[in-house]
């Protein structure tokens, strides 16, 4: 019976040791990845205090007060499935973006922006694809690369190249600290975007020229941002975000005009859905690739050495338990005469209280 225990309990457990190497290997990679059907998500950020253009009616102005930027991310499974062909096919997902900035006071637009881009699952940076838009006033393509709206699974301790959409190109952001975010671990990085001249078209700075510099017969727009990412280095989610973008237009002749300067970072109703979300997602993925393994192969070399004991000591225990008394091997006569010397001993003993003589016991 042990020995039969002993097979089972070295099956199980080397079929708990091939289950904690296959869920690392097989089943990991299917959960750090972007999935087909993630849901829509927004995330708000506010600056109060700001300067910036505000363009109604054909009249520009710079005006003061509170802004607030919100910015929605709809992944498009029909397009993922009809659009990701060759070698993004299975890779890369596809996602809508748009963003609108308005004032906090009367909720008056001050400028928006909509595009559509490809990223890699896993990397969650922006993947090579000739079918990227993004409609932003501008007649430029977008060129998308590196890290944009969100950082790679398992995202280190070290630099990486994230998007600036204003430049249409990617700078380092910079590992800084692990910190927290409502008790959620974060990775902090910095980028730094140094002050330099941007694209806009004629049409707009002939606008701008008119109105804060009419003497002018050109002029530039220049730029300069930080930005600041609390990333959850498990899922790669953003858990806060911070930008500091300053623009000012530079005419030929007369005085700089700045044109924004504000402080962004997220609300406190949206970093708590982030750092939910995340924490969230991070736990699931922990448990497939860490906890589980870990535990499922702990049970499976247990199971494998208590099989293998019993069934090493199995055979020895079964034939001890099982083994008949040994016949009395002395001879027949022997026994015989043993027993009649031991009779004749005991007939030498004065008989006390017997009843052979027939007479009663002497008192």
């Amino acid at each position: 019976m042990k020995r039969l225990v002993g097979a089972a309990l070295f099956g199980v457990g080397v079929l708990l040791a091939i289950f904690a190497i296959g869920l690392p290997a097989y089943v990991a990679p299917a959960v750090t990845q972007l999935p087909y059907d993630l849901e829509k998500s927004t995330s708000v950020a506010e600056a109060s205090g700001a300067q910036f253009l505000q363009i109604k009616s054909g009249q520009a102005t710079v005006e003061s007060g509170a802004l607030r930027t919100t910015v929605e991310v709809l992944p498009r499974a029909r397009q993922t499935k009809d659009k990701m062909t060759g070698k993004l096919e299975g890779n890369a997902v596809v996602w809508e973006v748009y963003q609108a900035v308005r004032r906090v006071d009367n909720e008056e637009l001050i400028n928006a922006y909509s595009t559509e881009l490809a990223l890699d699952r896993r990397s969650g940076a922006a993947a090579a694809w000739d079918g990227a838009w993004l409609k932003d006033g501008t007649d430029l393509a977008p060129d998308y690369s590196g890290q944009v709206y969100k950082f790679p699974f398992g995202t280190e301790k070290k630099s990486y190249l994230a998007y600036d959409r204003d430049l249409r190109r990617s700078l380092p952001a910079e590992f800084k600290e692990e910190t927290t975010i409502n008790g959620v671990r974060a990775y902090r990085f910095e980028q730094v975007v140094p002050e330099q001249q941007v694209h806009v078209a004629e049409e707009s700075v002939k606008l701008l020229l008119s109105k804060f510099a009419p003497g002018a017969t050109s002029g530039q727009v220049f730029y300069r941002t930080t930005r600041t990412f609390w990333i959850e280095p498990v899922t790669g989610l953003y858990l806060d975000f911070r930008d500091q973008p300053h623009k000012e237009l530079r005419p030929n002749v007369g005085s700089p005009t700045v044109l924004l300067d504000a402080d962004f970072r997220y609300t406190k109703e949206t970093v708590t859905s982030s750092s939910n979300r995340a924490a969230e997602n991070a736990q699931k993925i922990s448990l497939v690739t860490f906890w589980l393994p870990v535990i499922l192969g702990v049970l499976g070399l247990i199971a494998i050495v208590v099989g293998l004991l019993l069934v090493l000591r199995g055979p020895r225990d079964g034939a001890a338990r099982h083994r008949q008394p040994e016949p009395d091997q002395t001879p027949v006569g022997a026994r015989a005469g043993a027993a009649g010397a031991a009779d004749r001993d005991t007939a030498v003993l004065p008989s006390v209280g017997s009843e052979a003589d027939g007479r009663p016991p002497s008192r």
